[in-house]
């Protein structure tokens, strides 16, 4: 198909079937070594380190009342869960093209780039809280610096964050990462771990089994399907939408992380399945992908079918 055309190009494509890699295919420039970038795949491991936090007694995704810059006006009745779910109600343009308009782009690579928490965070209300979703990256950085604030860390430093993310995440499921931070401290879970397919794809197996590795429980029990509640079906992208990951319509119990330019970790839980995909497609061509990966998912028997 359109595979090696400049606007879509495959990088990496791995498939783990019952916790094992069974095919693994990549780029020329590309190796079972070389990190590649999460962009909002980065989301769905927030959501990880928020149900560790919970399971911590650190953050509680019922409460409201987030933070002293919403104190004085209705922004105070936003919860963590409607943060989580993309319904907090601010205002956002998650624009990758147009840049002029967009939030995500001025957050990431211009005014708000420094505190990107701080550019997420001072956004007005549009909707009120919890009436309508809208996807925004400014949302998730709101909640990377709540579990700062929670972890105690202090203006521009990221130390407990980045210790907490490695023991009780990275470490824990054996998997390499390389997060990014900004100025203030705050980690952008909206967009910035480095890692392998491979070690995407150990994220991945951590939600197939519930939030257990090798015996530990590393989510605490029912966080799973907290994520893959779906909240809103996403005409544009063709996927429904949970708290911090999406679902993949047809597989039941499914759960993808998706990233700019069609990077994708889909959880299969009827075939016992972890697709990664990684690469660089432009937005057009993005459910050409999805279909794709589609494809390789039914090569896979549903568990106890023949």
């Amino acid at each position: 198909g359109t595979e090696m055309t400049s606007d879509n190009v495959t990088l990496a494509l791995l498939v783990m079937h019952k916790g094992e890699v069974v095919s693994e295919t990549y780029a020329p420039e590309v190796t079972d070594q070389t990190t590649l970038i999460s962009w909002s795949m980065a989301k769905s491991m927030t959501h990880a380190l928020v149900g560790i936090a919970q399971m911590d007694g650190l953050l509680n995704v019922a409460e409201s009342h987030l933070l002293p810059e919403w104190r004085s006006d209705d922004r105070h009745n936003i919860t963590l869960q409607q943060l989580l779910e993309m319904r907090s109600g601010l205002s956002w343009v998650e624009d990758y093209v147009d840049g002029d308009a967009s939030d995500v782009i001025e957050m990431l690579f211009g005014s708000g780039k420094d505190d990107i928490a701080r550019y997420a965070i001072a956004q007005p209300l549009a909707t009120a809280p919890g009436a309508e979703w809208l996807y925004s990256s400014g949302t998730t950085n709101i909640v990377t610096r709540l579990l700062g604030n929670a972890l105690g860390d202090a203006n521009g430093s990221h130390v407990n964050i980045e210790r907490f993310m490695r023991s009780r995440l990275l470490d824990a499921i054996d998997m390499y990462a390389e997060p990014k931070f900004d100025a203030a401290g705050t980690f952008v879970g909206s967009s910035y771990v480095y890692a392998t397919a491979r070690d995407f794809a150990k994220f991945g197996l951590l939600y197939l089994r519930d939030g257990v590795c090798n015996g530990v429980r590393i989510l605490p029990e029912g966080w799973v399907d907290h994520a893959r509640t779906q909240h809103v079906f996403d005409e544009e992208t063709g996927l429904g939408y949970g708290a911090h990951w999406w679902t993949l319509p047809g597989e039941r119990n499914s759960l993808v992380a998706a990233g700019y330019e069609g990077q994708y970790i889909m959880v299969i839980p009827d075939r016992d399945l972890v697709v990664v995909r990684l690469g660089k497609t432009v937005a057009e061509l993005r459910n050409t992908v999805v279909a794709e990966l589609r494809g390789v998912i039914e090569q896979f028997p549903v568990i106890g079918e023949r």
